[in-house]
């Protein structure tokens, strides 16, 4: 390559509209001297021609796999499952690193093809801080579909079909319009509340109307004494945003919530987390993630209590696309911007030393 060359590969998860570049940004890597080359994708929120009027080159959709091997590829979701071996660099959120379903089959895939896999959810600053994260915008996005699904389930129906919205406005007034006006007399918990994901789902609480006093915060502290916690059941949306690295105690059970029986306050779940296939997942009352076209999942409960949904949609982001996708691509640029220098840029060394780290481990669990 005579320029630094980024890759810009379309979404193929259903309903996924955000992008790891915005034309924002692709202006500003050009004008710091990169080639962006960009799929033409109409799922995508960003318009082709938005990419095409700051200079980037537009391709066929989903042509990345023809690409040169030396140009670096760039997307947001995992890729879909398949067994063909993967000769090129990846930058994405891979969701394997922590034992994840298929971890290993997802690294087998760039051990066999000679590829790299630089995850997006271990690019970190020199404090182990994330150097950008959709965490705000999964929080916000996760409490409206709590608060969604709470007014159906008040209708005794389920949530349906969830659309991307134009903007925060727009999800803001049909939240407040499915409850009736305004959230005031609903009462949420969020657990991670001093991070990221649980900041932007107490301001989506804020913003519908609910009392400060019904948003309980809970973080680290709150949470030291170990689970399970009846203050979960006695809310009516539970919001988790908690970062799982390791076993903790499980928040709720299926035993504590029978146990509860009618004095059960809680009806939904929302967990922005997503752990779903992780074995050390906290919240073990559900097995499958939801989709945007059925969002909630019951739980499984005697017939004679009242219903409890789960929402475990693994990219909530994309409700808000364009605000979510500007934000995380505006901050995820100063270390684009060092990825020509990956050989000696820390971010980018400590990428790839935990990759090398997960490959070896996914070698040996595939006898590769």
């Amino acid at each position: 390559m005579s320029k630094p060359t980024l890759w810009l590969r379309c979404e193929k998860k259903e309903f996924e509209r955000r992008a790891a570049l915005t034309p924002t940004t692709s202006k500003k890597l050009i004008d710091a001297g990169f080639d962006i080359i960009v799929e033409r994708d109409e799922q995508r929120i960003f318009d082709d021609s938005e990419y095409e009027a700051v200079g980037c080159k537009l391709v066929d959709n989903n042509s990345w796999p023809s690409a040169p091997t030396d140009v670096p590829i760039i997307g947001l979701k995992e890729l879909p499952v398949s067994t063909d071996p993967l000769p090129h660099t990846h930058i994405q959120f891979a969701h394997c690193y922590k034992k994840q379903a298929g971890w290993s089959s997802v690294l087998g895939r760039f051990h066999r093809g000679g590829g790299t896999l630089y995850d997006l959810e271990f690019l970190e600053d020199a404090k182990g801080r994330r150097v950008a994260a959709f965490g705000f915008h999964a929080g916000f996005a996760g409490a409206a579909a709590g608060a969604l699904a709470l007014a159906s389930e008040r209708k005794g129906e389920k949530l349906g079909l969830l659309q991307p919205y134009v903007n925060e406005e727009a999800m803001i007034s049909d939240v407040k319009k499915a409850l009736g006006g305004s959230g005031k007399g609903t009462k949420a918990l969020v657990i991670g509340a001093l991070g990221r994901c649980g900041r932007g789902a107490v301001d989506l609480f804020r913003k519908i109307g609910l009392d400060e006093e019904d948003i309980i915060k809970w973080d680290m502290d709150e949470t030291a004494k170990g689970g399970p916690f009846q203050e979960i059941l006695d809310v009516d949306i539970f919001v988790n945003c908690i970062y799982l690295s390791s076993q903790i105690p499980p928040f709720l059970t299926h035993e504590q919530i029978i146990k509860a029986g009618k004095n059960r306050r809680l009806s939904v779940v929302v967990d922005v987390s997503c752990d779903t296939t992780n074995p050390f997942n906290p919240i073990p009352i559900y097995s499958i993630n939801t989709t945007f076209s059925a969002p909630t999942v019951p739980v499984d409960l005697p017939s004679e209590l009242t219903p409890l949904s789960v929402v475990s949609i693994d990219h909530l982001p994309t409700l808000l696309p364009r605000e979510a996708s500007e934000q995380f691509s505006s901050d995820l640029l100063p270390s684009l911007l060092e990825f020509p220098n990956r050989q000696t840029a820390r971010v980018w060394t400590d990428a790839e030393k935990l990759y090398r780290k997960k490959l070896a481990e996914a070698v040996e669990a595939e006898g590769l």
